[in-house]
């Protein structure tokens, strides 16, 4: 039966017989190709989509360079050891009151503007200060919700922090004056609440207990904080 029969040259059959098995071999190829992209195919769609889930990147963070700057709720700072009354050379309120003693971990009490209503600002007064100058700083705290509010500006909660530009901790208004009384006030929208602090341009650790060291001229940054809510950092020079 494998011997082609015909009137034509054997290998003429021959030839079609191995057009025909490859013609087969072929379309066998194809269905299994076929079959084997819609069998597979969902499987790595979900593999694919999984791995993109497990790349996705978390929720950003604020800037927080030490997380010892939000551990603390003492009262205006002052130079040296001096005592807890708002003059100090490291706290000066524009209001001219002290604060509460009220950490600044603490959540906001309910009835007062949420953090989501305000912001925060802090800025030095001016670039670069000179050796021996004082640097000074402004904050401002904004309601930046639709409705008038009532708020604890304490200086207990306003808190200033200076920082090394690589984020180390080098000083805070509320480390060494823990003393002081609520102020309460009401800010409609848009109202803007300011103060300032004076800083002697020396370390200080919440508690201060540690020695409060000279700070020498370089690059640093300044950054304000009420309650929970912390401000961007902004930059500024001692000479």
């Amino acid at each position: 039966m494998l011997e082609p029969n015909g009137p034509l040259p054997p290998e003429i059959y021959w030839r079609r017989r191995a057009l025909a098995i490859g013609g087969a071999v072929v379309v066998i190829g194809l269905v299994v190709w076929l079959v084997v992209s819609l069998t597979g195919g969902g499987s790595s769609d979900t593999q694919s989509a999984a791995a993109s889930a497990s790349l996705a990147p978390s929720a950003a963070t604020t800037y927080r360079p030490d997380a010892s700057a939000t551990g603390s709720n003492q009262g205006s700072g002052g130079s040296g050891g001096g005592g807890g009354g708002a003059a100090a050379n490291d706290d000066a309120s524009s209001s001219g009151t002290t604060t509460t003693t009220t950490t600044s971990s603490t959540p906001v009490p309910p009835g007062q503007c949420p953090d989501s209503s305000l912001a925060v600002r802090a800025t030095p007064d001016q670039p670069s200060y000179p050796a021996g100058q004082e640097p000074g700083f402004t904050v401002v705290v904004t309601n930046i919700g639709t409705t008038a509010c009532e708020r604890d500006l304490g200086s207990g909660l306003q808190q200033v922090l200076v920082y090394t530009l690589e984020g180390r901790r080098l000083w805070s208004n509320t480390d060494c004056f823990p003393a002081g009384a609520a102020d309460l006030r009401t800010l409609r929208p848009g109202e803007q609440a300011p103060f300032t602090v004076k800083w002697s341009g020396t370390t200080s650790e919440p508690g201060c207990t540690a020695p409060r060291e000279p700070v020498g001229a370089g690059a640093y940054s300044v950054v304000g904080q009420l309650g929970q809510l912390r401000s961007a950092p902004e930059p500024f020079n001692l000479t």
